[in-house]
């Protein structure tokens, strides 16, 4: 309220006016920004170096957002999510494992995103002098490979039933990017991981392709979980991934499409 006290008409006019002008500006005064949401993505160990740019470059474009990613191998993290681990995005790198999740309905409907496929490891002087999927079942090749229940290791299974090749390695790795760190590490001469594992670890490794490898092609699906605590950057960040930016990243890291 203005006090008229002293105030000649003239100057009780300006005040008014004054006001009136202070209350339009604050009217029309944009809102503060809202707090920006974040989400936690659990994703395949094979996609740590394209997933890690995808998030990367999301919050570049969406500033206010946040990607927050978890890497695992894909039973492990389905395992987790069905214990209630709290994520709000699945990306795994094989429909068996998101079956567990939406069967019981802890994940929305998925969509496929990206396909792999198996390749040979090998040291860069392939000491063990490794050329097929059969020399991996050799006497005293020191081979290892995913766990059954991992999807490069269920692949391998499928490889080892459509070959008659039966192997017998000296550990199965609960991910694919361990399975990599025993060949790195010299304490295996020969690994089965992706061709984007190879790809991703440049001169540390040397890939061996093998024709067989066609045969067993895994399809990586990812859905927005459905105790997602921000389900609109969740559904936002799935579906970018299946959109041509994020498709071209991840063509570049040695994927191919769904």
């Amino acid at each position: 309220m203005i006090a008229r006290r002293n105030l000649s008409p003239e100057r009780l006019v300006a005040a008014v006016v004054a006001a009136a002008l202070l209350l339009g500006l604050s009217a029309c005064a944009p809102a503060a920004p809202a707090e920006g949401t974040a989400i936690t993505v659990f994703a395949a160990a094979s996609l740590k170096a394209p997933f890690t740019e995808l998030a990367a470059r999301y919050e570049a474009d969406h500033p206010g957002d946040t990607i927050t990613v978890n890497f695992a191998g894909s039973s492990d993290l389905a395992t987790q999510i069905t214990e209630g681990a709290p994520a709000d995005v699945f990306a795994s790198a094989d429909t068996k494992n998101m079956t567990k999740l939406t069967a019981v309905d802890l994940a929305e409907q998925p969509v496929d995103f990206a396909t792999n496929t198996l390749t040979i490891a090998v040291p860069p002087d392939n000491p063990a002098g490794i050329g097929s999927f059969a020399d991996l079942a050799r006497v005293g090749v020191r081979t290892v490979v995913c766990a059954p229940q991992v999807p490069c290791g269920a692949a391998t299974v499928t490889l080892e039933t459509a070959t008659g090749v039966t192997l017998t390695p000296v550990s199965e790795e609960s991910s694919v990017t361990d399975v990599l760190g025993k060949v790195t590490s010299g304490e295996a001469d020969a690994g089965l991981v992706y061709v984007t594992d190879v790809q991703a670890a440049g001169t540390r490794v040397q890939g061996v392709a093998f024709p067989e490898s066609s045969g067993a092609v895994n399809t990586y699906p990812i859905a927005v979980l459905a105790h997602s605590t921000s389900p609109e950057l969740a559904n936002a960040f799935a579906a970018w991934v299946a959109g041509a930016t994020a498709q071209q990243i991840l063509k570049d890291a040695g994927f191919g499409p769904p």
